[in-house]
C-alpha cells in the first residue's frame, strides 16, 4: 500500500508540474536573437503560472520598462504574457529582462534589424556544407557577427499550434557549427546566402528563421483559409507526393509557420514546388492565395506590426533531369509561380521578387539533380530582385531578365521579331534554341495539340533590344513560348537570351492567341 501511495504521489506531483507555466518565454525568444527593428515594433511573449500577476520588460537602460498583466488564453490554454516593445532605431546588441513575482529571465546580446523567414522544401532545407566551395562559405561566415540564424525542427500537427513543437538551431552567431553544422540539418544555403548578401548591401543586423521541410507540397503550407480560397482540397491528389503526414494539407502551416505569427518579421523568401509538378494545375491558385494569407495573418498575429504586404521573395525552378524532352511538370510549376504571368511583381502578385533558376542545371549533383549546388547565384539574384522591391534601392540596376513588348511577324519571310523592354534593355544571345511557336490551320486554336504542333523556332537573328526567331510557314502562327522543358539549358548560364546589365536570364513563358496570319503582311 504504501508502494502504492508513492507512485500515486509521484504522478501528482509530475502532473502538477507539467501544469504549471512558471515565468518562461515563447521558444524562439533567446540569446542572440534579432528582432525587428524601427520604425516597426516587436513583441515579447511567454508564459506564466499567476493569472493577473504583473510582467515588466527592461530593455536596456535606454528605454523605459513595459508591463502587462498575465492573462489565461484560451486558445492556448495556459496563462499568458505578451508586451509590445517601443520602436529600437539602434541596432544593439541589448539585454532584455523579463520579472514578475515568479523569477527573472535575461536574454543576452539582442540585435535589432531585419527578420526574414526563409521556407519551402529540399532546396531550401539545403545546407551550406552541400553547396559549391562549401569550405570557404563556411569559413567566411564568422566575418558576419550580426547575422543570426534560428532553425524550426521538422514537426507536423493536424491542428493548430502557438508553440514550436520542438527548435532544431536556437538562435545563434555565424561559427562553422552553425552554419555548416551538417548536411540537411543547419542552416539553409540559401538563406544564409540571402542574409549575406542583403547585410553586404545594408550593413545593418539581419535574423534568419529557416523553417522548411524537404518533399513537402504547397498545400501542407497553407492554412485552411488559404485552402478554401482555391476550392480546399478539390483536385488535391499530387501523384508522386507520398502521403505522409507531413504532406497533408494545413499540416505544417500548423506546426512550423503559426507558431511565428506573432513575431514580427520583414519579409519571407521561399523555394518550393517541386512536389507539386507531378499536379501543376492548381499551383496557380494555391502559391498565391497562400502568400497573401500568410500576409494577413502575420499582420494580424504581429498586433499590426508586420507590414500586411510585406515583401515576398522564391525561386523559380532550378532544372532536374538531363532530358530535353521533358514538358510537363517543372515548365508549368515556373508559369503557374508568376500567377501565369512570367513574371513578377505583377497584379496579382504585388511586392514580390524572383530569382530565375532555369539556366543553372547541375546534373552531377551528388544530392540528385533536383537539387543544384550553385545556391549562390540563386542567392545574389534574390538580393537583387529584393533590394528594387523590398527596400526600394534601385542603384543595382536591372534586376529583371528581358521581357517582351511587341510581336511583328512577316509571313513572307517566315519570321517572327520580338522587341524586348520597348527598346530599352540591351540584350546578349547566347544560344540559338529555345522559342517554339505553335502552329495551326486553325485560327481559333489553343494550342492544345489535338489541332496545333509545337514546332522549334531558332534564333535567326538578334539586335540590341530584339530577336527575330522562326515562325510558322504556310499556317497561322498561335502562340509562342520560350525554354518550356523540365532542363531547357544543359550548360550553366547558357540560355538564348540574358539582359547585358547584371546577365540576367530571361524567364520562362508562353503566350496562346493569334500572333500572325496566313497573307504576307508586317505587323
Amino acid at each position: 500500500m504504501k508502494r502504492l501511495m508513492l507512485v500515486i504521489l509521484k504522478i501528482l506531483h509530475l502532473y502538477v508540474w507539467q501544469s504549471r507555466a512558471e515565468l518562461s518565454l515563447a521558444s524562439y525568444y533567446g540569446d542572440h536573437m534579432v528582432l525587428q527593428k524601427a520604425p516597426k515594433s516587436s513583441q515579447i511573449w511567454g508564459y506564466a503560472d499567476k493569472v493577473g500577476d504583473t510582467v515588466t520588460v527592461h530593455l536596456g537602460s535606454h528605454t523605459p520598462a513595459v508591463s502587462t498583466t498575465v492573462y489565461m488564453d484560451k486558445a492556448i490554454g495556459r496563462p499568458v504574457w505578451i508586451v509590445m516593445l517601443p520602436p529600437q532605431n539602434a541596432a544593439g546588441p541589448e539585454n532584455i529582462t523579463i520579472s514578475s513575482s515568479e523569477g527573472r529571465l535575461t536574454i543576452t546580446d539582442v540585435m535589432f534589424g531585419d527578420v526574414w523567414l526563409c521556407s519551402g522544401q529540399s532546396n531550401m532545407q539545403f545546407t551550406l556544407s552541400m553547396v559549391f566551395n562549401a569550405s570557404q562559405e563556411i569559413a567566411d561566415a564568422v566575418n558576419y557577427p550580426d547575422i543570426r540564424l534560428f532553425t524550426a525542427a521538422q514537426k507536423w500537427s493536424n491542428k493548430t499550434e502557438y508553440e514550436l513543437l520542438q527548435v532544431e538551431q536556437y538562435w545563434s552567431r555565424p561559427n562553422k557549427d552553425s552554419v555548416g553544422h551538417s548536411d540537411w540539418s543547419y542552416f539553409s544555403a540559401v538563406c544564409w546566402l540571402f542574409g549575406k548578401y542583403l547585410y553586404q548591401k545594408l550593413k545593418y543586423p539581419i535574423g534568419l528563421i529557416s523553417t522548411d521541410w524537404g518533399g513537402t507540397p504547397v498545400e501542407a503550407w497553407s492554412s485552411r483559409d488559404a485552402m478554401d480560397t482555391c476550392n480546399g482540397l478539390l483536385g488535391y491528389d499530387p501523384p508522386h507526393v507520398h502521403a505522409a503526414p507531413q504532406n497533408t494539407p494545413t499540416q505544417l502551416w500548423n506546426s512550423m509557420i503559426h507558431p511565428f505569427l506573432n513575431l514580427t518579421i520583414y519579409g519571407a523568401i521561399w523555394y518550393q514546388g517541386e512536389a507539386n509538378a507531378g499536379a501543376p494545375d492548381s499551383y496557380k491558385c494555391r502559391f498565391p492565395a497562400m502568400i497573401d494569407d500568410w500576409r494577413q495573418k502575420f499582420h494580424e498575429g504581429s498586433r499590426g506590426q508586420t507590414d500586411d504586404m510585406f515583401p515576398f521573395g522564391f525561386v523559380q525552378l532550378a532544372p532536374w533531369r538531363n532530358d530535353s524532352t521533358i514538358e510537363k511538370g517543372f515548365p508549368d510549376i515556373r508559369w503557374h509561380q508568376t500567377a501565369d504571368f512570367g513574371y513578377v511583381p505583377n497584379y496579382r502578385m504585388p511586392k514580390t521578387f524572383m530569382a530565375v533558376a532555369v539556366d543553372l542545371p547541375d546534373f552531377t549533383s551528388p544530392y540528385n539533380s533536383i537539387h543544384p549546388r550553385d545556391k549562390q547565384d540563386v542567392a545574389s539574384r534574390l538580393v537583387l530582385s529584393a533590394l528594387p522591391v523590398a527596400y526600394n534601392i534601385k542603384s543595382m540596376g536591372k534586376y529583371q531578365g528581358p521581357r517582351i513588348s511587341a510581336y511583328f511577324i512577316d509571313i513572307g519571310y517566315h519570321t517572327l521579331t520580338l522587341a524586348l523592354d520597348n527598346g530599352t534593355t540591351p540584350i546578349t544571345v547566347r544560344s540559338k534554341n529555345g522559342f517554339e511557336v505553335c502552329c495551326s490551320r486553325n485560327n481559333q486554336s489553343r494550342c492544345d495539340g489535338t489541332d496545333s504542333k509545337w514546332i522549334d523556332a531558332p534564333i535567326i537573328a538578334s539586335g540590341t533590344n530584339n530577336v527575330t526567331v522562326s515562325s510558322c510557314n504556310g499556317e497561322w502562327t498561335m502562340g509562342i513560348r520560350y525554354l518550356w522543358r523540365e532542363s531547357p539549358c544543359t550548360t550553366v548560364k547558357m540560355c538564348p537570351v540574358y539582359t547585358v546589365e547584371n546577365e540576367l536570364p530571361m524567364a520562362p513563358f508562353i503566350t496562346v492567341g493569334l500572333i500572325g496570319d496566313k497573307t504576307n503582311t508586317y505587323y
